[in-house]
């Protein structure tokens, strides 16, 4: 028996109503979640300005924002892998601190061969080979500084500047020449070499390492002050790069000082007489050197005259005043000019003062 409603012989093919007709757009459960558009209930749509359909987030966009917050994680990890790595594989690394060399120092004393000339400074400046020297600091000029393999040309600047600031401070700084202080000079020395820099001024000694006036030019101010407290300066200032980690500066300067004897001191007459020193120091630069405005002396050469070849030297310098005469000066060695920069240092223990360094009065 057919059922109510339905035709005795069921329903006709190929007619409209037929369950082929809307196979194909029958709507499954999952296309019905996916749709962008909801359909408000009776009971929604009857409220005051209310809309007939709603949006709703679709599965897409759910993945879409998994997705997107996955590939912040991911780019948060890589930044910090690419952090660490170039922590580590960083080519500029902080500069490395290299120990200094212990300073090595000779010290030459030249006898006069004949009486030490006396006069006021500026007659004997003028009348010396000092003449056309600049005074003070302005005798000690930069050269034209450039790049080296390894150092850039503001860290050759900088140490040229650090070399000068420390032979200002240990040949032309008052108070270091009259013996009051050496603090300027130590303040611009690696700390490497403080030990031994005390030591000199404690206990000088000629051994090679510990002679003060290796590191610096002082007279003894009971003996003798300046005459003038401007020195005549003149002389060179090079440079070279050693090894990819150090730079080094030759300083090569001729001083000239006007002295005089001290209230109490020895000397014949109160007449100014010049007392020229030629020093040439080796400096060593490594980056942390140049970063902290510090020095390392490694060798120091000092030529001074006229000084007896017996003084010890190794402390103050002890010039021979107006007047004075070297004890058998006449039967020393080879004669040095202490004005002739440039040269090799003389190796020997005592050196005989060139005549013509000497003012011609």
């Amino acid at each position: 028996m057919a059922g109510r409603g339905d035709p005795p012989e069921g329903t006709p093919e190929g007619l409209p109503g037929g369950e082929d007709e809307y196979r194909s757009v029958v709507f499954d459960e999952a296309f019905v979640r996916a749709a962008h558009l909801q359909e408000f209930s009776a009971r929604e749509r009857m409220g005051e300005h209310a809309q007939a359909v709603r949006n709703r987030p679709s599965s897409w966009e759910g993945r879409s924002g998994s997705r997107q917050a996955l590939m912040l994680v991911l780019l948060i990890l890589l930044a910090f892998g690419t952090a660490i790595y170039l922590g580590v594989r960083n080519p500029y690394q902080p500069p490395v601190d290299q120990r200094a060399e212990p300073l090595r120092t000779t010290v030459v004393p030249l006898a006069p061969r004949g009486q030490v000339a006396g006069g006021t400074p500026a007659r004997l400046f003028d009348h010396s080979p000092a003449a056309e020297y600049r005074t003070g600091a302005a005798g000690i000029n930069l050269p034209v500084a450039g790049r080296t393999t390894h150092f850039a040309e503001s860290q050759v600047v900088t140490a040229l500047g650090i070399a000068k600031d420390y032979l200002v401070a240990s040949s032309l700084e008052p108070d270091v020449l009259s013996g009051v202080t050496v603090r300027p000079a130590r303040l611009l020395l690696d700390p490497d070499l403080l030990e031994q820099f005390d030591r000199s001024v404690e206990s000088p000694a000629d051994d090679g390492r510990h002679a003060l006036a290796g590191w610096l030019v002082r007279f003894d101010p009971r003996q003798v002050v300046l005459a003038d407290p401007a020195a005549r300066v003149q002389g060179t200032l090079r440079y070279e790069e050693t090894s990819p980690d150090t730079l080094d500066v030759i300083a090569d300067h001729t001083y000239t000082y006007a002295v005089r004897p001290a209230a109490q001191g020895p000397g014949p007459t109160g007449e100014a007489s010049l007392f020229t020193v030629h020093r040439e120091v080796h400096f060593r630069f490594d980056r942390e050197d140049l970063r902290m405005h510090r020095a390392e002396l490694v060798i120091s050469t000092v030529e001074a005259g006229p000084q007896a070849c017996g003084a010890d030297t190794t402390g103050s310098l002890k010039p021979l005043l107006a007047g004075a005469r070297a004890p058998g000066a006449g039967e020393g060695p080879a004669v040095t000019d202490p004005y002739a920069t440039g040269r090799p240092a003389a190796p020997a223990l005592c050196g005989a003062l060139a005549p013509s360094a000497q003012p011609s009065l």
